[in-house]
């Protein structure tokens, strides 16, 4: 079970990684995929674009190295159940609100498919954080088992 532990982390990780760095950059496009969803306060939208691609970095680099194993995949598992609450309202509302999951070239509108997917990554970042950390982890070697 560990190597499979270790096989969900890295492909967690390895996913905010790609997602965070797709965004960086890209503040003023994030912004609007955030804003077209119309649950946040219009003051709170700059800064979450701002902080979210260095925010699912540091989440991302955590579970590839396995530091802080646990906690990052809990904070994971909640990030995607956010993702998929507001995708879900989005269609719910139907509002074609654009995902922006992937950056600015992310064209894809908000459908129960992408809820789907976030609530099964939720899934996958609980199932490791129960499991935490898996081979090849930072916090083996700080906590040995």
């Amino acid at each position: 079970m560990n190597a499979a532990v270790f096989v969900m982390r890295v492909l967690l990780g390895g996913l905010l990684l790609a997602t965070g760095a797709l965004k960086v950059g890209h503040a003023p496009d994030l912004a609007a995929a955030i804003a077209g969803f119309r649950l946040l306060p219009a003051g709170a939208v700059g800064p979450l674009a701002l902080a979210l691609p260095f925010f699912e970095l540091l989440l991302g680099g955590y579970l590839v190295i396995g530091l802080f194993t646990r906690t990052a995949a809990i904070v994971a598992a909640l990030q995607f159940v956010i993702y998929a609450s507001a995708i879900a309202s989005a269609v719910i509302r139907h509002i074609p609100a654009n995902c922006g999951c992937f950056g600015p070239q992310d064209a894809a509108v908000a459908d129960w498919p992408h809820v789907a997917f976030d609530l099964a990554l939720a899934l996958l970042s609980a199932l490791v954080a129960y499991r935490a950390p898996g081979i090849l982890a930072v916090d083996r070697r700080l906590r040995p088992q």
